[in-house]
């Protein structure tokens, strides 16, 4: 038995990079999955192969999680296509390819990073919250960073304000709605090699740098996707019945309180 069967969960920002990782979890401890993101063509792609392995579990919803509409309707469809919804993890975000630095962050790419990863994290709870309250449980999981209580090593000061906000609205949630029986957690990664940007980013930097990060890490290594996918995990099963309103720290000791 997996940790997750039975429930059903909706991952933003799911076809690729990170989101992807944590779906595949999500499937093999026993969930249904809806796989949500802006490009069908994705969508589609990751929805065929995690149906291969995971026949019948996985469904895909093309919506722009900073469009409160579209987002409403995928949670309409999928609480149509299996009857509720259990668990949310709003994986959409990052610093979606803007300058890092100050001086070329424009005001297009502030208002990217903060409506895609705060805006569509609110809207995304707002939106399953009734839900979750006719049940009397549920588990929201949103994607911050390490940017969010200390700063940035490959982002801008936009990202930073993002996941702040992303922090603060889930302690906010947490406080408003667990006596529903809704738990509402973060996770908080550092450098996690997932997409071509961060990828990019990281091998633009010099071998200097880059030994000057990991020595910041008292394991001395940068995080894998699935790693930070456990956590998902942990924080949306019942293993995590007592835990709400934290953001759970995925950093190899990086950040030490």
């Amino acid at each position: 038995m997996g940790k997750l069967d039975g429930k059903v969960a909706l991952v933003t920002g799911a076809a690729q990079g990170m989101g992807y990782v944590i779906t595949h979890c999500l499937l093999e401890e026993g969930a249904r999955v809806m796989v949500n993101d802006v490009k069908k063509e994705l969508i589609d792609e990751a929805v065929e192969k995690l149906n291969r392995e995971f026949p019948g579990c996985v469904v895909g919803k093309k919506a722009d999680v900073t469009k409160k509409v579209e987002v409403q309707e995928m949670v309409n469809e999928l609480c149509e296509k299996w009857g509720t919804i259990d668990i949310l993890v709003n994986n959409a975000g990052g610093a979606l390819h803007t300058p890092h630095k100050l001086e070329e962050i424009q005001e297009e790419h502030w208002d990217l990073v903060i409506g895609v990863n705060l805006k569509g994290t609110f809207f995304a709870c707002q939106a399953v919250i009734p839900v979750m309250v006719k049940n009397r449980k549920g588990a929201i999981v949103n994607m911050s960073a390490l940017a969010g209580h200390w700063r940035a090593s490959l982002a801008g000061v936009h990202y930073t304000a993002a996941k702040a906000g992303v922090e603060g609205l889930t302690r906010q949630l947490a406080y408003d709605w667990g006596p529903f029986g809704i738990r509402v957690n973060a996770v908080a990664p550092t450098v996690t090699l997932t997409g071509e940007r961060v990828k990019s980013l990281w091998e633009s930097k010099s071998e200097e740098e880059r030994q000057r990060i990991l020595a910041q890490i008292p394991l001395r290594r940068l995080s894998t996707p699935e790693e930070v996918a456990k956590a998902v995990v942990f924080l949306a099963s019942d293993d995590a019945s007592y835990i709400t309103g934290i953001t759970l720290d995925v950093c190899g000791g990086r950040y030490l309180r």
